[in-house]
């Protein structure tokens, strides 16, 4: 009996080992894959703050946002398996059992249907056409000046460099109703920059910004005729 009993004892300490070897690597596995969608979902969330951002700041510069855009979440969701319920399930059955009353259910509604409705949608519709064409026709006497313009147009009225903090706060107080922001202000300064329309200067950290030589005639002479418009 005991030499019979040895090699069963070995056996199973031997798949004893393997299984708690199997067990640590499935552990281990679970562990590196969750801080790998961790990671993924920060860098997602990055990317999306991103995008805000970025939409904002084209549509702050004048440009309408790209088509096509991808709706932003909070963060990237697992979607969970599906649970067959009972209350779907008799939801999809009742259908059947009222398919004898639909014809006169289906009746119903033309009966009662006024004959006049389709000339009310073609008036209703009409009226439309013609506001839009309206807002169309208005629209440039009430287009506002876009935000580079107002950038170019305050360095230029200033005779010392300005930063970014400086100029936003500036054109905040000047117009309250348009939301401004540093970092928007920002970026259009550097591409003035870009652009030769303005100059950077550094003191230090800080960063402060002139209007170009080239760019004060262009604005002097926006200056003039906006005057002569008004006047």
């Amino acid at each position: 009996m005991s030499e019979s009993t040895a090699p069963v004892t070995e056996l199973t300490s031997q798949y004893v080992s393997q299984v708690s070897n199997d067990l640590e690597h499935n552990v281990k596995e679970q562990e590196r894959i969750t801080g790998e969608i961790a990671a993924l979902q920060e860098q997602l969330a990055a990317l999306q703050h991103d995008h805000g951002v970025l939409v904002s700041m084209r549509q702050a510069l004048g440009f309408p946002a790209p088509a096509g855009t991808p709706a932003t979440t909070d963060g990237a969701v697992v979607p969970a398996p599906r649970k067959k319920s009972t209350t779907a399930t008799g939801a999809a059955r009742a259908p059947k059992k009222a398919s004898a009353q639909e014809p006169e259910a289906k009746e119903q509604p033309a009966k009662q249907q006024p004959a006049k409705q389709p000339a009310a949608k073609k008036a209703v519709a009409k009226k439309a056409v013609a506001k839009k064409a309206a807002a169309k026709k208005a629209a440039p006497q009430t287009a506002e000046p876009t935000l580079v313009e107002l950038v170019r147009r305050h360095l230029a009225d200033q005779k010392e460099p300005r930063s970014a903090a400086e100029v936003s706060e500036a054109l905040t107080k000047a117009l309250p109703d348009r939301a401004i922001q540093t970092k928007v202000i920002r970026t259009t300064l550097e591409n003035l920059v870009a652009r030769n329309g303005a100059q950077r200067t550094k003191q230090g950290t800080s960063v402060f910004y002139t209007l170009a030589a080239a760019a004060e005639p262009a604005a002097a002479s926006e200056a003039e005729s906006g005057s002569d418009a008004s006047a």
